[in-house]
């Protein structure tokens, strides 16, 4: 029999506020245990909770980048459950009435992925596991969380995976959460079914916990989906439960079975006054959004010829695009006919600087020793032949470790914009390499290479390769 895989995320999103959703604590991540807590957070007896407003106007802002309804009047609810990460017993959420509705993400294949509901609650704290006994740190409890619930809409982990990416690049871009996964500010459970291939009822689903890296969300559902296809196949039955995952053995395990919605007796909270959102609240913030990745990468594939994969990288981090568009953004020289400024922007970014800043933080943080319009001087000067690609990447490799500007380095390395006479390089290493030339008229390839090196050593880079081969190939000939 044939399978078929049906996915749904319950993704959790950390907001990047500076305090708490419901007390003043700070929000940031790490230091001591314990350390960046009060009673509120603590959940002391009498203690009186203060909604964090931009919390909710970071939730709406969510909400507005994947194009959600917006929930005029919402409030808070509380859900029941004892734990030891959550002192009150119970976890400040919302049920009734979530801020956003609806709302989706598009896969590069063009699947839509509904969003059922994004909803704000407060974080819980963390759990220790060490010599045999349980520590908890509460440092992060009560730190605003955003749930995004997705409809059973994926049907794959390589869904499941791209669109938890495409959520972290549209939450990041939006600049209401960092997404550190590694930090534990973006994290989900994926709810997994099976049913025969044709069926339209939905499988008993198990729910995989807390999984905080895209390896284990593309493990966690494989392993699951064999799981439930072997149980099956078997005579079994699929249980609806709620599981962990071993990242080192890449398997599941039962916790308990599935709690409902009836398990956590919702009611609404009594002490946080109704949240109400105007329409001149949405449309503030809708007109303070920026250009979403996907579109980004549209608009540079389209504006620009990139390659789909360049467009990509280039609008995954809004730092790096905000750079991009300020390299290739006119007024500061004219190109000339025919140039392509926008690809060698591109070429120099993804190349030489993603070499030297290239972990996802710094990547975020975009702190460049050479700034956009340096950038721009140097791609101008290239595109318009003042400067071959060999020497530009040269003079850039220099203005990264100094911080100077194109001209600045062309005069300290003694590198000139005067136009190189090819042909005049080409004759004089031709002449002062006859072995070479003997070599590469009796087949050997490699001799030429030889004759272009003499070329570029005499010309200090300046030539441009490709002419130099070109050249060389026809007066040898």
């Amino acid at each position: 029999m044939k399978w078929e895989t049906v996915i749904g995320l319950e993704t959790h999103i950390e907001l990047s506020t500076k305090s708490k959703v419901f007390c003043s604590c700070g929000t940031k991540f790490g230091g001591e245990p314990n350390t960046n807590v009060c009673p509120v957070c603590l959940g002391h007896p009498g203690v009186l909770p203060s909604l964090n407003r931009q919390a909710v106007e970071f939730t709406v802002t969510a909400g507005l980048s994947l194009g959600c309804e917006i929930t005029p009047v919402s409030y808070m609810d509380r859900k029941h459950y004892f734990y030891p990460d959550l002192p009150k017993a119970f976890q400040t959420s919302q049920f009734h009435r979530p801020l956003c509705m609806g709302g989706s993400v598009t896969l590069t294949s063009g699947h839509v992925i509904r969003l059922n509901h994004i909803h704000l609650e407060e974080d819980a704290g963390k759990l220790v596991h060490e010599r045999g006994k349980t520590l908890v740190d509460y440092n992060r409890g009560g730190v605003p969380l955003m749930e995004l619930v997705s409809e059973p809409d994926l049907r794959s982990a390589d869904e499941a995976v791209e669109y938890m990416e495409q959520l972290q690049g549209i939450m990041r871009t939006a600049g209401v959460s960092d997404c550190r996964m590694q930090e534990g500010s973006m994290r989900c459970g994926v709810n997994v079914s099976i049913r025969p291939e044709g069926e339209e009822k939905l499988g008993t689903r198990a729910e995989v916990k807390n999984l905080n890296s895209f390896v284990s969300v593309r493990q966690a559902i494989e392993f699951e989906v064999a799981r439930q296809i072997e149980l099956l196949e078997n005579g079994g039955k699929v249980v609806q439960e709620t599981r962990s995952f071993n990242a080192a053995s890449g398997e599941t395990s039962s916790m308990r079975s599935k709690e409902n919605s009836d398990d956590y007796r919702y009611f609404r909270e009594p002490d946080i006054v109704t949240v109400r959102i105007t329409t001149s609240d949405i449309e503030r913030l809708r007109s303070a959004l920026p250009e979403m990745p996907q579109a980004r990468a549209k608009r540079y594939t389209e504006q620009y010829s990139l390659s789909a994969a360049d467009a990509a990288l280039l609008a995954k981090y809004r730092k790096v695009a905000d750079y991009y568009d300020a390299t290739v953004a006119p007024p500061l020289s004219p190109l000339k006919e025919g140039g392509n400024r926008a690809k060698l922007s591109a070429s120099f970014i993804l190349t030489q600087l993603f070499a030297l800043i290239s972990t996802e933080v710094a990547r975020e943080e975009w702190k460049v020793p050479v700034t956009s319009e340096q950038l721009s001087e140097l791609v101008t000067l290239t595109d318009s032949g003042k400067l071959s690609r060999d020497a530009a990447k040269r003079v850039f490799s220099k203005m990264l470790e100094t911080g100077q500007s194109a001209d600045s380095v062309m005069t300290s390395e003694g590198i000139s914009t005067e136009s190189v006479d090819v042909a005049a390089l080409c004759k004089s290493a031709i002449d002062a390499n006859p072995a070479a030339v003997e070599d590469y008229k009796n087949g050997k390839q490699k001799a030429l290479q030889s004759l272009i090196g003499a070329v570029m050593k005499a010309s200090k880079g300046q030539a441009p390769a490709d002419a130099v081969r070109e050249r060389l190939a026809e007066m040898l000939k």
